[in-house]
């Protein structure tokens, strides 16, 4: 991947970070996409320190003009956009369907699935025009399965794959590759504190983990390392299951 480009959003912390990393490893130029100036600086200072070229770019990615801008400077920056790891996302309200607010609805939708089609329509743009590129979503086991009490998440994580599945097909003769991952329960800053304010939770996830213990975000990052690589070559379409186990059972 020497003196290609990659970019990822929601690079600063965890499996974007992680992958950020891994395509630095590789040779590729990272483009570090995220909402927050000191963490999202400290990986590329951090990719810097190894050796890699690497840019920071500020972005919240529901937002459509900063996803345009974001595009525009990774293109002015390095020529092209090769590789694409759509991975930022929110949360979604828990519970009863019946409990949640439509607003909490529009929010998760707007931060899950909105923030997918946005990245991937402007990464596309610039793939069509260059004849070549490979995109990998972060989805997740939830966009595979119902989830009791995240109805919204895991309607927006269907989501998810269906526009991956969808865009794949169109995209198929046009040299471009499109996939998705599904993790389950991986250790992040975000799992860890709450694990921090929930003692014990771990325990509760593990028992739909027959692997007996949480993901790395190395581990996910490999995975989308090598749906981007040649060596995937003939992958389109797929939502790969990164999960322990997990959607076997």
């Amino acid at each position: 991947m020497k003196g290609k480009t990659a970019l990822i959003t929601g690079g600063s912390s965890g499996i974007g970070k992680a992958t950020c990393i891994a395509f630095g490893r590789e040779g590729a130029n990272v483009i570090v996409v995220s909402r927050t100036e000191s963490s999202g600086k400290a990986t590329e200072a951090e990719l810097r320190d190894l050796g890699v070229e690497a840019k920071w770019l500020q972005a919240d990615v529901s937002n459509p003009e900063d996803i345009k801008k974001v595009m525009e400077e990774a293109k002015s920056l390095y020529g092209t956009i090769d590789y694409a790891f759509n991975n930022a996302a929110s949360s979604a309200k828990s519970g009863m369907l019946t409990e949640i607010k439509e607003e909490e609805w529009e929010s998760a939708i707007s931060g899950i699935l909105t923030s997918t089609f946005l990245c991937m329509k402007y990464e596309l743009i610039i793939m069509e025009e260059q004849g070549f590129g490979a995109i990998v979503n972060n989805a997740s086991v939830d966009g595979l399965r119902g989830f009791p009490m995240d109805p919204v998440y895991s309607a927006a994580k269907h989501g998810v794959i269906g526009l991956t599945k969808s865009t794949a097909l169109q995209y198929a003769k046009k040299g471009i590759r499109i996939n998705a991952i599904c993790p389950s329960w991986t250790f992040t800053p975000r799992i860890e504190r709450l694990l921090q304010r929930s003692p014990g939770k771990d325990k509760e996830w593990l028992e739909h983990q027959p692997i007996g213990r949480l993901g790395k975000p190395e581990e996910i990052a490999e995975a989308v390392l090598w749906l981007c690589s040649d060596k995937a070559s003939f992958v389109l379409g797929t939502a790969l299951s990164i999960d322990g186990g997990y959607t076997a059972m």
